[in-house]
């Protein structure tokens, strides 16, 4: 993977970025602009999207001692406890300070490289609203480890979707950043449009290490769908999923019929998708679930020759790079 296309900004306007659509039925790659979306999509079809909001999930303390410790929020736990990822040496028991009067007591280490945390305010436990509220202040944007600078004003707008509303996740569903406001209206008065809530954690970053991708243990993250959308996902209708996570989410949901819960479906081209019929998503990194997802529509051999092809064309690569289209 060339490291001059990973995609440090995203293109303004949005809908200027290049999306490769690739037709199944005839094999045709044709290359266009996401402005021209519109041109390529199925007529008969509904479109589901993620409407999950990134918070700002990475700040920064420092212990007792004064050494500096940064956070990553990864997914609320039951009773009021936390899932983090911790940069900084930390022990189970000890307490992290933050701007604000947050504080942070360490309970459980775990192997995988997370850890537990309860937060309190001035003492007093607080909930996952106040939490959020807090970061707003104090956070920065979380942006993936391969964009190699720090986060700016402008990412708290570009790494969100134009219809982003319910706080959760610490990863933007990038597909979705595409959108302009005023191809979003346009995409609602063509199309039947639902959405569903997926908060995207940390681990939609984490390679498969292992030899054997049965063997890999995937990440789970809290979604919800609503009534109506679980009813269209119920009927006949052609769907297409915009982003991986709605993929994940329908799927999910097509074999286990559970409307909320935590999602940990892992599709790759011995597990295919049953229900989503068209795929709008971003490129993603080498040795990655999401691009074991793209392979469960189209392949692997299918899924290598595309990259390829993005890559000789010089397509921008990852969160704020290009698309690409299955139909």
């Amino acid at each position: 993977m060339p490291s001059e296309l990973i995609a440090a900004y995203p293109l303004n306007p949005r809908d200027m970025a290049r999306v490769l659509v690739y037709n199944r039925q005839n094999g045709s790659v044709t290359h266009t602009l996401f402005k021209h979306l519109f041109d390529f999509l199925p007529h008969d079809i509904a479109i589901l999207l993620n409407d999950t909001k990134v918070i700002k999930a990475r700040f920064f303390g420092h212990k007792t001692s004064g050494g500096e410790v940064e956070f990553l929020l990864n997914a609320p736990l039951p009773e009021n406890c936390y899932s983090v990822y911790i940069r900084g040496r930390v022990k189970e028991g000890m307490d992290i300070f933050f701007d604000q009067g947050l504080q942070a007591h360490i309970i459980t280490c775990y192997e995988d490289g997370t850890r537990k945390v309860a937060f309190s305010q001035n003492g007093e436990a607080i909930f996952t609203e106040k939490l959020f509220e807090i970061l707003e202040c104090i956070g920065h944007i979380p942006l993936p480890p391969y964009i190699k600078r720090e986060d700016n004003a402008e990412d708290s707008v570009d790494y969100q979707s134009v219809f982003a509303k319910e706080k959760g996740a610490v990863a933007a569903p990038t597909a979705s950043l595409h959108f302009t406001p005023a191809m979003f209206e346009a995409l609602k008065k063509r199309y039947e449009t639902h959405f569903l809530t997926l908060h995207v954690g940390a681990g939609t970053f984490k390679p498969v290490e292992a030899e054997n991708i049965y063997d890999h243990v995937m990440h789970e993250e809290l979604y919800a769908i609503p009534k109506l959308t679980c009813k269209l996902i119920d009927s006949q209708k052609p769907l297409l999923a915009v982003g991986t996570t709605v993929t994940r989410t329908i799927e999910y949901y097509a074999r286990e019929h559970q409307a909320f819960g935590k999602c940990n479906l892992f599709l790759h081209p011995h597990n295919k998708p049953q229900r989503v019929n068209h795929l709008l998503t971003n490129f993603h990194l080498p040795k990655s679930t999401l691009i074991m997802l793209v392979a469960s529509f189209v392949g692997l051999e299918k899924t290598l020759e595309l990259y390829e092809e993005a890559v000789r064309e010089k397509y921008r690569f990852f969160s704020y790079g290009d698309a690409m289209l299955i139909i």
